[in-house]
C-alpha cells in the first residue's frame, strides 16, 4: 500500500466569504428577513387551504384532484412541462390516496410557514419547504415557486445563522446538534 487512508482525508476550508454569509451572526438580520418573507409565503398559502372544505373540510381532496388533473394534462405534446414519470407517480399514486396528500400539502405548508416565521428548525423547514417548491415545479406550476425555492437553498444551507433571529438560537443551545448533542442530552 502506497498511501494511508489519512492522505486521502482532507477537509477543505471555508472561505471568508462563506463564513461571513452562512455563519456569521453579523448576517442574522438579512437572514432573519428572507427567512420571515419565505415563511409567510408558505403560511398564507398553508393557510388559505386549512380553512378550505376543498382541502381539509367536508370536500377533501377536491381542490388537489383539479390540481393533479391540470398537471397530468400537462405531460402530453412534443415539449410537455411535466415529465412522463412525474404524471405517472402523480396518477398512479398520489391521485389514489388525494385525501392523506390534500392534509399533507395544506398543514405542510402551514408548519413550514409557522417553524420559519419562529426560526423553529430552520434549516430542516426550508429543506421541506423546497422539498414541496420543487414538487410544484415537477407538476408544471411556476407562480412563486423558483423564487421560494432559490430564497430556501442558501437559508438551508446558513441554517446556522438563518435561526439566529429566532427560537433556533435557544433550542439549539440546548438541544443541540445530532454531531455535537447539546446539554439537554448530555449525561449528568
Amino acid at each position: 500500500m502506497a498511501g494511508s487512508r489519512a492522505e486521502f482525508v482532507k477537509q477543505i476550508p471555508e472561505t471568508k466569504l462563506s463564513r461571513l454569509l452562512f455563519a456569521d451572526t453579523r448576517l442574522a438580520v438579512i437572514w432573519l428577513i428572507i427567512r420571515v418573507y419565505v415563511g409567510w409565503q408558505w403560511f398564507f398559502a398553508g393557510y388559505e387551504k386549512v380553512i378550505s372544505p376543498a382541502w381539509t373540510g367536508d370536500k377533501t381532496g377536491m381542490a388537489l384532484k383539479g390540481f393533479l388533473a391540470g398537471a397530468i394534462s400537462k405531460a402530453s405534446g412534443p415539449h410537455p412541462d411535466v415529465q412522463d414519470w412525474y404524471a405517472a407517480f402523480l396518477n398512479g399514486f398520489v391521485l389514489q390516496h388525494t385525501t392523506l396528500f390534500s392534509y399533507m400539502v395544506a398543514y405542510g405548508e402551514l408548519l413550514v410557514g409557522i417553524a420559519l416565521i419562529l426560526g423553529v428548525f430552520t434549516g430542516v423547514a426550508a429543506f421541506f419547504g423546497a422539498f414541496m417548491n420543487m414538487n410544484y415545479l415537477l407538476a408544471g406550476t411556476v407562480s412563486t415557486n423558483p423564487i421560494l425555492l432559490l430564497l430556501e437553498i442558501p437559508i438551508i444551507i446558513g441554517w446556522r445563522v438563518a435561526g439566529w433571529f429566532g427560537l433556533d438560537r435557544f433550542i439549539l443551545s440546548k438541544f443541540g446538534v445530532p454531531w455535537h448533542p447539546g446539554p439537554f442530552f448530555r449525561k449528568k
